[in-house]
């Protein structure tokens, strides 16, 4: 069974920045491009970032300036920075892996809250 674990999301205050991480198995995390979509309120899941297992980006256009998708091989795990963060960031963050745009794996998600 595939597990996609998220950690990192909470409560973050507006213009502050946030870490997120998503840990799998190597035999995952080798082959797989991960990625990190969010979904809002009422609103469609949104692609967040990618990356390949060669540590090629992508980002979706309504972050990309605000956004870093990182990953550590010796830890199978993603990470996603998000700095200068608005309410309108707030959602849950998923974890994926497989294609860009239709993603094989999902992970459970984190919540990320932003307020004052």
């Amino acid at each position: 069974q595939v597990q996609l674990v998220e950690s990192g999301g909470g409560l973050v205050q507006p213009g502050g920045s946030l870490r997120l991480s998503c840990a799998t198995s190597q035999s995952i995390f080798d082959i797989y491009l991960m990625g990190w979509y969010r979904q809002a309120p009422g609103n469609q899941r949104e692609l967040v970032a990618t990356m390949t297992s060669g540590g090629a980006p992508y980002y979706g256009g309504s972050v990309k300036d605000r956004v870093t998708i990182s990953r550590d091989n010796a830890k199978n795990t993603v990470y996603l920075q998000m700095n200068s963060v608005k309410p309108e960031d707030t959602a849950v963050y998923y974890c994926t892996a497989g294609a860009v745009f239709q993603p094989t794996y999902w992970g459970q998600g984190t919540q990320v809250t932003v307020s004052s």
